[in-house]
């Protein structure tokens, strides 16, 4: 896979540059940049596979050098510093980042699925643009759940509740809808918390406007899926 690094700190540029060196052979690195302006030229001319893009640079950071770019035909991963807003709204567009240091474990993990996304969504990049730009940390009302057949964008009301499959979460919508995702609960409760999801017990999360009553030990919902 041609790749292109930017990103506005030369340290970070060389070390993972050594790391992509080192762990992921099949990556090789066409451009590095620590300006997104001449990154930029670079996507246009050289047309990589896959781009390692940071968030936050002087005179444009990396949201408004997508919007020069136009349709994003390559696979892109973020790379951002610790923030548990920024990555809640990654989580929700289904988007793949990176936290600063960049761990090496977790960077072969996002080049694997880089491999097999090759478009990014105009709808991804959306719900990671309200979410990032809103004055305050509220998640827009629609979640990106990439499941095996792909991508699917729901209501966060639609969703009944969640429920633990091993490292994988199962999704129960209202009209009988099921998605299985390759995430864990833990993952899902902080994305779906400030929507008022409850973790009911370790298995499960529950959406509260389904909720039709409590009784010791149990919580009933209202899940009968309609036409």
């Amino acid at each position: 896979m041609r790749a292109i690094l930017i990103d506005d700190e030369p340290d970070n540029i060389k070390l993972l540059s050594l790391q992509l060196a080192r762990h992921c052979p099949q990556v090789e690195v066409v451009g590095a940049f620590t300006e997104s302006t001449p990154g930029l030229k670079a996507i246009r001319s050289l047309r990589p596979a896959l781009v390692f893009l940071d968030i936050e640079m002087p005179v444009m950071n990396g949201f408004q050098l997508l919007e020069q770019v136009g349709e994003i035909d390559f696979a892109l991963i973020f790379i951002t510093a610790y923030d548990q807003y920024a990555v809640r709204a990654f989580r929700f567009s289904a988007l793949d980042y990176l936290l600063k240091p960049v761990d090496t474990i977790d960077l072969v993990a996002a080049v694997r699925r880089a491999e097999n996304r090759t478009k990014v969504s105009a709808q991804q990049m959306e719900l990671l643009r309200q979410y990032s730009q809103a004055i305050t940390p509220i998640a827009p009302q629609r979640i990106a759940l990439p499941h095996a057949g792909g991508l699917v964008f729901v209501d966060i009301g639609q969703i009944v509740y969640c429920e633990a499959d091993s490292n994988y979460t199962r999704f129960y919508l209202e009209k009988g809808e099921q998605y299985l995702i390759c995430k864990t609960l833990g993952d899902v409760q902080e994305v779906l918390e400030p929507h008022n999801f409850v973790r009911v017990h370790r298995q499960s999360l529950v959406n509260i406007a389904h909720v039709q009553k409590l009784k010791k030990g149990k919580v009933l919902i209202s899940y009968s899926p309609r036409e």
